[in-house]
């Protein structure tokens, strides 16, 4: 038995429904990301909300954006942040932190963006934009892989030093201390 275009009871298309659980997934660990107080599950809530958002790149038809924030956010900054974390600090955030007192204009702020993020959203052809990103990834990707691949090249390798370097320094001072 064929799967139907749309969901029987809801009536909505499955991409419809991928992309609600995606953006679903995305702003719940967002919102654990900026609440939790480990720091340590913080960072693997980033990671989780970096991942659910690579899937909607994916479903916007961009495959290159889409690994290229698994690469580059998730393999790489999210890793180096948990490591730099675990090298350095205690697991635990401080008792008062600073930005309690600012909760109040915090949340203000973030009212007035989701409002201007869902006017922009709802008056957005959302049609001609998947196929401008395609089209763009595309040559993109040729660029990147041909031209520039030499840079591309001293660049991941500039950030792997980078990377070592700061291990280094992290374990050094904590011997000295």
């Amino acid at each position: 038995m064929p799967i139907p275009d749309t969901v029987p009871v809801l009536g909505i298309s499955w991409g419809d429904v991928l992309f609600l659980v995606l953006a679903a997934v995305m702003l719940g660990s967002a919102l654990l990301v900026v609440t939790l107080r480990d720091i340590i599950r913080c960072g693997l809530a980033m990671i989780v909300a970096f991942g659910a958002l690579a899937g909607i790149y994916v479903m916007l038809g961009a495959p290159l954006v889409a690994a290229a924030q698994v690469l580059v956010y998730i393999g790489a900054i999210a890793v180096l942040i948990l490591f730099a974390v675990m090298l350095t600090q205690a697991k635990n955030a401080p008792v008062g932190l600073v930005f309690q007192a600012q909760a109040l204009p915090a949340a203000i702020a973030a009212i007035v963006l989701a409002v201007m993020i869902a006017l922009t959203a709802s008056a957005t052809d959302w049609g001609a934009v998947t196929k401008r990103i395609a089209t763009g990834t595309d040559a993109l990707a040729r660029l990147l892989f041909t031209t520039y691949i030499l840079p591309f090249e001293v660049v991941s390798v500039l950030l792997l030093a980078a990377v070592i370097g700061g291990i280094y320094l992290a374990k050094r001072e904590g011997r000295d201390a």
